[in-house]
């Protein structure tokens, strides 16, 4: 029996770093991901190291889209469009291209993969609008991906929440703060993900400081509803004609 794998991309530091090293202190061969490593919006370099990732381990069974970053918070008419751009290939082209370099090598029924989500993408704001958009994005790749019978694989949104990070102590939203995430709130979802515990959530959003895995366990256990916790069109009723 080998170890299983775990790829998590933006590893380096913040809670990229405290994932990989919570994985691979339960059991995990860990492939850490980092701009030296692959640039995840480089599709040659990251098929080349998914590709070495399966060549020296034969298997892989959980991705973590971690690596992000986040646009200057301004509102849209002040943004740099050369770094909004970015923001929105690191966020969304990085996720997709691992997904799709990663996919053939998962097993739909025991493989995961996990997007460090982020609850900017389901709200109006007009500051960091990449940033926004992109994890938006994110969740609908989500749900397209993971959600329902038809579902291509077990993929989950985890929202870390506000956890202490250089990018986050850096942010005017944040500026003042006194109440963060836990890391440890992280990483026990993580950890329950991989683990399979909470697969009645593919395609949707669980978020760490709010959820707990007995919270997610009893609700799913109590029935999910086809667009609880994920991003759609809210009809005006039952006789809205988009519903």
């Amino acid at each position: 029996m080998t170890s299983p794998v775990a790829i998590v991309t933006g590893a380096s530091r913040g809670i990229g770093a405290h994932l990989a090293d919570v994985l691979e202190a339960n059991g995990y061969a860990m492939e850490r991901g980092s701009r030296s490593t692959a640039e995840v919006t480089d599709r040659a370099a990251v098929e080349a190291w998914v590709g070495d990732v399966v060549e020296r381990h034969g298997r892989i069974d959980l991705l973590v889209n971690n690596a992000g970053v986040i646009d200057a918070e301004v509102p849209l008419a002040e943004s740099d469009p050369d770094e909004w751009w970015r923001t929105v290939e690191t966020n969304v082209r990085g996720p997709y291209l691992m997904t799709r370099a990663v996919l053939p090598h998962l097993d739909r029924d025991s493989g995961r993969i996990v997007n460090l989500a982020s609850g900017a993408g389901y709200r109006n704001a007009d500051s960091a609008t990449a940033y926004n958009l992109s994890k938006g994005a994110l969740s609908r790749l989500t749900s397209q991906l993971g959600l329902g019978e038809q579902r291509t694989a077990l993929v989950f949104d985890l929202a870390p929440g506000v956890v202490r990070t250089d990018m986050t102590l850096g942010m005017t939203m944040h500026r003042g703060r006194t109440e963060w995430t836990s890391p440890t709130e992280v990483s026990d979802l993580l950890l329950a993900i991989a683990r399979g515990e909470l697969d009645e959530w593919s395609g949707r959003m669980v978020r760490a400081g709010t959820d707990t895995v007995a919270s997610l366990t009893a609700r799913a256990r109590s029935g999910l509803g086809a667009a609880d916790r994920t991003l759609g069109l809210l009809a005006w009723g039952e006789d809205d004609p988009l519903g």
